[in-house]
């Protein structure tokens, strides 16, 4: 796309953060922090806390280093072209595999309106695969298109979601939320088990700071974008799971696949129920679609520094990395298809592990290069830095073995094409 084209303005940056963070967790969420009743809040406090800390910080940096790309750029700036490509790997891997979680939610979303749509494992493959084929299309018609739908499936799921949570709070019953900590642990461990099961909910707060290409005034717009969106997305995630924690009985929402739906079923009837399952599928949706944008452009920008192959670095007429788009999406079908005999509930699981996992090491080197090229920054930034490197690590080390086996193969698997691109150089040298 052509530099005189910046299509994103600041409505549209702020509806990609809150949109791409706004997506399944929020429906889901609820059973998974039924053992620790009221004492959830702590847990949130932290997450939300950490994320706002890390939000600061790519603020800090969008208005310092001008990049197309986000943590890529802000990594190879700080560290040269070897750190870069580890991020831009790792930030592309952690997209496409977002895709293919989210694909799945949302067909776990239209299930609960449509039985029939994914009575089968088949059924509900097919129904992910469509909906992430759908995104695409829509990306590839170009950026400003993609933004309009993002727009739209915003305001149709934060409003309701809004609602509910504000409406819910004159409907809870004060007992739900007694005892005060249930689950029997210390109150530290609650805090530090709730926020890995956040964590998912908050994961796209940097989403402005990728597509700065495309972006009119980056400098002012990301930065502000970052922030709210965090903050938005954030605060209206945390009411509406609590506010389901106090109007199901706890059992009945420990066992329930969908208990926001079903809280508003209980609380209001059974066409409220529906509605609110009309909005998870369109919050699935808007999610899949912003992601989908977002997973050719650090590709894009790593190609056009002669990181990637130059294909990732190609423009159709439309202005869209069609290239990388195609393969990025063809990655998350595989990543469905070589999974569909899975329960829908294991293959998000799944596809969430490789995503988190390779999203926390950019969120890591990024505060890093923030260290780097800021060395005379006053304290109370340096105060906010450390928190964000520590809540970084901590969730990094959160996420288990198993994740970070995964993510540091996936990472791997990238060196092969580092050093192609680097054999020009390499045979240049005496």
């Amino acid at each position: 796309m052509g530099s005189d084209v910046k299509p994103l303005g600041q409505a549209a940056l702020i509806a990609l953060v809150v949109g791409n963070m706004i997506g399944s967790g929020v429906f889901l969420l609820p059973a998974a922090l039924a053992p620790y009743g009221a004492a959830s809040l702590l847990g949130w406090t932290l997450t939300i806390t950490g994320a706002l800390l890390l939000a600061t910080v790519y603020a800090w940096l969008a208005r310092t280093i001008r990049n197309h790309g986000g943590a890529y750029g802000y990594a190879r700036r700080a560290f040269g072209d070897g750190v870069g490509f580890v991020v831009a790997w790792s930030y592309w891997v952690c997209t496409w595999s977002a895709n293919a979680a989210i694909a799945v939610a949302f067909a776990g979303s239209l299930g609960a309106v449509w039985p029939a749509a994914t009575a089968t494992p088949v059924r509900a493959a097919a129904c992910a695969l469509g909906a992430l084929w759908a995104c695409t299309a829509v990306n590839l018609a170009g950026v400003r298109e993609a933004a309009r739908v993002q727009m739209l499936t915003t305001l149709l799921k934060l409003v309701p979601l809004v609602l509910f949570g504000l409406i819910g709070l004159g409907w809870v019953h004060a007992a739900a939320y007694r005892p005060f900590n249930p689950s029997g642990l210390p109150l530290f461990g609650v805090a530090t088990s709730v926020a890995a099961l956040t964590l998912w909910a908050m994961l796209g707060f940097e989403a402005a700071t990728v597509p700065t290409g495309v972006v009119r005034d980056p400098e002012r717009t990301v930065p502000r974008a970052t922030v709210i969106g965090m903050l938005v997305a954030g605060l209206a995630t945390m009411l509406a799971c609590t506010v389901v924690i106090g109007l199901l009985p706890i059992g009945e929402l420990q066992r329930s696949a969908a208990p926001m739906v079903a809280a508003a079923a209980r609380t209001w009837g059974p066409a409220a129920g529906f509605a609110l399952a009309l909005v998870a599928t369109v919050s699935c949706f808007g999610a899949l679609n912003g992601w989908v944008l977002l997973q050719a452009q650090t590709p894009l920008a790593a190609a056009q520094d002669g990181l990637f192959p130059r294909r990732f670095g190609r423009l159709d007429a439309r202005g869209t990395p069609a290239f990388g788009l195609l393969l990025s999406s063809s990655l998350a079908s595989a990543l469905i298809v070589a999974n569909y005999s899975r329960t829908l509930v294991a293959l998000f699981t799944f596809s969430i592990l490789l995503s988190t996992a390779t999203t926390l090491l950019p969120y890591v080197v990024s505060v890093l290069a923030w260290w780097r090229v800021e060395p005379g920054a006053r304290w109370p930034r340096r105060l906010v830095a450390a928190g964000a490197l520590a809540y970084a690590l901590w969730a990094l080390a959160g996420t288990g073995t198993e994740s970070l086996l995964w993510a540091g193969v996936l990472v791997a698997l990238g060196v092969p094409v580092l050093l192609w691109q680097r054999r020009p150089r390499l045979a240049r040298k005496p």
